[in-house]
């Protein structure tokens, strides 16, 4: 039954959210368009519910400065000043609440990840996209970009299937107490998580994980 009510409640709590942290967006993007630059939202194609594939929005917080022969430079050398800032707080998050209200997202759900990885995962993994994508999740109150792929998949699955309202206030409530402490934006010495290359020689083993 939750799962059917569950959408209503998130786009509820989006008009409100969006209602209050209104003069907190337009902060943020009046910031960022004067350090980080234009564009001030980044978009880009992830995959939700049923592999569907959307737009999502986030404040872009990494700059375009580029090496000498025209290459981005790494990402923790792009991510600084005001973008820091807002990553540090998941400022960065907040144009997401648009993505709710169209239907793309919920406020708890398995983070979207690049449309790239789909045909690299195994037959367990892909129970991750059997609920909508959410701003925050069970894998990212249990370490975030700081989780391994394995680990981080495990939980994705296992919120999957015991998806209950008790689960998402528990997540609710973790996910503000991280926010609040600044821990585990980020993997150690990297700006963002490493990308996830696939686990082919793993699959057996982790398709039969949580069944």
């Amino acid at each position: 039954m939750y799962r059917y009510i569950k959408p209503i409640l998130d786009k509820a709590l989006a008009l409100i959210l969006l209602t209050i942290f209104a003069p907190v967006m337009v902060l943020t993007a009046i910031l960022l368009l004067f350090t980080v630059g234009r564009p001030v939202v980044f978009t880009q194609k992830r995959p939700t519910e049923d592999e569907r594939i959307f737009t999502i929005y986030k404040f872009r917080t990494m700059s375009n400065e580029r090496d000498k022969s025209g290459e981005l430079l790494p990402d923790e050398l792009r991510l600084k000043g005001v973008g820091k800032v807002v990553r540090s707080l998941s400022l960065d998050e907040l144009p997401q609440i648009f993505n709710i209200l169209k239907g793309d997202m919920s406020f708890i759900g398995p983070r979207p990840l690049l449309p790239e990885y789909l045909p690299l995962y195994s037959t367990f993994q892909k129970e991750r996209h059997s609920v909508r994508a959410g701003i925050s999740g069970l894998a990212q109150i249990k370490g975030r970009n700081n989780l391994s792929w394995r680990n981080r998949f495990r939980y994705d699955v296992f919120y999957a299937r015991h998806i209950s309202l008790k689960m998402d206030l528990y997540i609710i409530f973790l996910t503000v107490w991280k926010v609040l402490k600044r821990s585990d934006v980020n993997q150690d010495g990297v700006a963002t998580a490493e990308r996830f290359r696939g686990n082919i020689n793993h699959k057996r083993r982790d398709d039969s994980e949580n069944s």
